[in-house]
């Protein structure tokens, strides 16, 4: 039997995939000024603007995605906690998202270890506030689920949630987070070399996972790509 060839253009992911940000009208060094003084505006600004971002970042780096909003907690939490010890060496996003990152990988190599955690969302005395669970999206109402055909986002969602995570973080914030490559160094904290092996790997896994369910797609008409073509 000839071999069936399936071609598929990775920068239509990043269509496809795109989260819509809020309005970025306060600069990232006086939003970092009011979260180390501790506003409130400060803290209710930056969950406006990181919390989907962050949420569909996290949903896509995790074998289950249900854990994703547990883990989207920890990081604000450590967002919270850390951010006097932010210096701006790097973009407030790019820092941010080293966290969603190290907290989706501590996540997993936790989970291999231990029985799932059942950490609630809400306030811990139940009332007033608004708690995690109220402020997160709801996975099933995404722009990219909205955007996508769903039986095809089914698939690609599930290529992606059976990648080797090194590869998933790499193909996530290239192809659909659309990060450009010294950024995805920076929040991955490997070399430039590095982070194109791992994408040029990811897509080829991604495209053979992908050959045998869309070959029949006769609407499918992407185009192979290397790490140097995009």
């Amino acid at each position: 039997m000839a071999e069936t060839t399936v071609s598929f253009d990775f920068e239509s992911l990043a269509d496809v995939c795109e989260s819509v940000d809020p309005p970025e009208t306060v600069g990232d060094n006086t939003l970092v000024e009011g979260l180390q003084e501790g506003t409130d505006e400060a803290y209710e600004l930056l969950i406006a603007r990181f919390q989907q971002p962050v949420y569909n970042l996290v949903y896509r780096l995790l074998e289950d995605p249900g854990e994703a909003n547990d883990v989207v907690q920890e990081v604000f939490l450590k967002v919270f906690r850390h951010i006097g010890a932010f210096r701006g060496n790097s973009s407030l996003k790019t820092w941010v998202y080293r966290i969603a990152v190290n907290e989706a990988h501590n996540h997993r190599r936790w989970f291999s270890r231990h029985c799932k955690r059942e950490i609630g969302l809400e306030n811990e005395d139940g009332v007033g506030g608004r708690s995690y669970g109220d402020i997160l999206p709801d996975p099933g109402r995404s722009p990219y689920e909205v955007t996508l055909h769903g039986e095809t986002m089914a698939l690609i969602e599930e290529a992606l949630a059976n990648m080797k995570p090194v590869f998933r973080e790499a193909v996530v914030l290239r192809d659909i987070e659309d990060l450009p490559y010294e950024e995805i160094s920076d929040i991955l904290q490997v070399s430039l070399g590095t982070v194109k092996s791992r994408i040029l790997r990811g897509r080829e896994a991604l495209r053979r996972a992908l050959v045998d369910r869309l070959e029949s797609d006769s609407t499918v008409g992407w185009a192979a790509q290397t790490a140097e073509q995009d």
